[in-house]
Order: structure tokens, then C-alpha cells, then sequence
């Protein structure tokens, strides 16, 4: 960190540099050119913590074009430093990483086995920023994939924060997306890496939007954003982690980013990762769901869907 100086002329330069930073700082992301739909079924590589899980790959597998299939490497809250790491510990390993859907992340990631790569941080975000070098690692991530050959497309998976955040589960959400999760963990890589960026999984977004809807009385059945949330074995509510129907929405949000397609007129119907049969939407909350999800990955030109796109 520059010392104090005790000249008028050095401290003039130092003024000026900083005016230049915030400068640099402040001026807009390249916004990532739309992309066109992958020509046939992907091979995913996720890479995360239980916002991930075991399930909702799984159903976005069963969303996806026949032959899609993927592999992870997850943890119980892991930064992407602790991934990266050796010498980090990566909590609940074991239990979180079983076969078949295990890789070795940077084997896998670097490996050119993929057409998409997703990566995701930990929460709270904040924390991941100030203390785990957030955009750094997600920069050593991405550069990884951009080394393979062929080189996969790169996805950074928006995830949420509690529902009882003292600042507000949907207040976080509409502040967080332009400040914390594009301006300080994409910015650095976007500035840097403008032709082969990472693009945006909008999860708490849309979360967000199909908790707004049930709230507003326009998905049958559904009434809260806590009907998209998971129950801890005494019955209380799991304030972060999703259930069936907010795994179903995420794996939606999943499958029209990568796949660049409409989820509308998808499944709804679906199994868990244990083949244990998913809590569902009933068919018309479904298709309000999927509506759902294609305008708000529409409304986000980091997702690549081009304005405009029908899907």
C-alpha cells in the first residue's frame, strides 16, 4: 500500500492515480455477444456446494437433449479457493462427491471433455469477496477452461443468501446482481477476457421472480417463497437451501442458458438423483414456472440469449 507523502507534487500524482482507478473501477463490463444453441446435448461439469446438490443436475439432465451428461466436484459452503487449494479442506467431501457424477475438478475442467463448465461461489458472497479472493479463483477456474481443448463455454451460477438476511432475501437479491456478483466477481475476468468471457446462470433471480409470482397468487398451489425451500429433519424451515420445486425452477434456469432454448413446454414430472420420485409444480403452476424462467434469462444479456429470442 502507497505510504503517506509528505510533498504536494507527489501527492498530486497520487490523487490523480486514484481518480484514474476509480475510473477504471467504475466504467462498464463488456457485455458477453449472445451466443447460438449448442448443436447437440452437452457435457457439464459442475463445480460448487450443496446450492449445486446432487438433485438438481440430475434434473436438469432429464430437461436436457438426449445424451446430455455431467460430473461435479462439491462441498457444504466451499469457496472456489477451497477447490482450488490443496491444502484447503473442502467440508462434507466425502458424502457430497460419490460416483458416478464425481470428477476431479481440474482434471475435468481442464481436460476438454466438456461443452459447458459452471462454476459457483460461495455465500455470503461478501465474505467470498473480502476474504477467499473471489474473483481471483474464479479467474484460475475459468482460465482452465479457456487451456482446454477444445475449450468449453463458462458459466458463473448466481446462487442467494438466507432467507432471514437481516437486509432482506429479495432486497439482496435485485442489489446484489449489479454489485456483487457482476461488478466485483465478473468484473476482473470480463476486462480481461472479453473473447472468451463467463457467462451468467441466473438462479436468484429467477428464484426471486417465481417467489414474487406464488406471493402475488399466480402459481397454483404455491404461495410463499418458502414452498420453494427445504425442511431441516425436525421440521423447521431450511432458510438456504432449496427444495424439489426451487430445484426444478434452478435446473429450468440451467437448461435456457446453456441450451439457449426456451424451457417452455418442458417436464415437469421429474426424479431426485436417488430416482425417488421429485416433489412437482402441478402442470398449470409448470408452465408458469417455465414462463417464468425464459423472461427472466431473456432480460439478462450475460445469460447470451439474445434480446428478442423466442427460443
Amino acid at each position: 500500500m502507497m505510504g503517506r507523502r509528505g510533498f504536494l507534487a507527489l501527492g498530486s500524482v497520487a490523487a490523480a492515480l486514484g481518480v484514474m482507478g476509480f475510473a477504471s473501477r467504475s466504467r462498464p463490463l463488456p457485455v458477453p455477444p449472445p451466443l447460438s444453441a449448442p448443436e447437440g446435448p452437452l457435457q457439464v461439469f459442475h463445480l460448487g456446494h450443496s446450492l449445486v446438490g446432487p438433485d438438481m443436475p440430475h434434473m436438469l439432465a432429464q430437461l436436457a437433449p438426449g445424451g446430455h451428461g455431467y460430473n461435479s466436484q462439491l462441498g457444504s459452503g466451499t469457496s472456489l479457493r477451497a477447490h482450488w487449494e490443496p491444502e484447503d479442506n473442502i467440508l462434507d467431501f466425502e458424502t457430497a462427491n460419490q460416483a458416478p457424477a464425481f470428477r476431479d475438478a481440474k482434471e475435468a475442467i481442464g481436460s476438454g471433455g466438456y461443452g459447458a463448465v459452471v462454476l459457483t461461489e460461495m455465500v455470503e458472497l461478501r465474505d467470498a469477496l473480502k476474504y477467499f479472493d473471489a474473483s481471483k479463483y474464479l479467474g484460475k477456474w475459468a482460465d482452465l477452461a479457456r487451456g482446454a481443448s477444445p475449450a468449453p463455454r463458462i458459466y458463473l451460477y448466481e446462487t442467494w443468501h438466507r432467507l432471514d438476511d437481516a437486509e432482506g432475501w429479495l432486497e439482496r437479491i435485485d442489489a446484489d446482481l449489479e454489485t456483487l456478483w457482476t461488478r466485483k466477481l465478473l468484473g476482473p475476468d470480463s476486462r480481461r477476457n472479453s473473447g472468451h468471457p463467463v457467462y451468467l446462470i441466473p438462479g436468484g433471480q429467477v428464484l426471486a421472480a417465481v417467489a414474487r409470482a406464488a406471493e402475488a397468487g399466480e402459481i397454483p398451489g404455491v404461495a410463499s417463497r418458502e414452498s420453494l425451500f427445504a425442511r431441516t429433519p425436525e421440521g423447521g424451515l431450511d432458510s438456504i437451501h432449496i427444495n424439489d420445486l426451487g430445484a426444478y425452477a434452478v435446473a429450468l434456469t440451467h437448461y435456457a442458458v446453456l441450451y439457449q432454448r426456451s424451457p417452455e413446454g418442458l417436464p415437469y414430472q421429474l426424479t431426485r438423483r436417488d430416482g425417488s420420485p421429485a416433489e412437482a409444480f402441478s402442470a398449470e403452476g409448470a408452465a408458469k414456472v417455465q414462463q417464468i424462467v425464459w423472461d427472466a434469462v431473456r432480460a439478462l444479456p450475460r445469460t447470451g440469449i439474445a434480446a428478442g429470442s423466442s427460443g
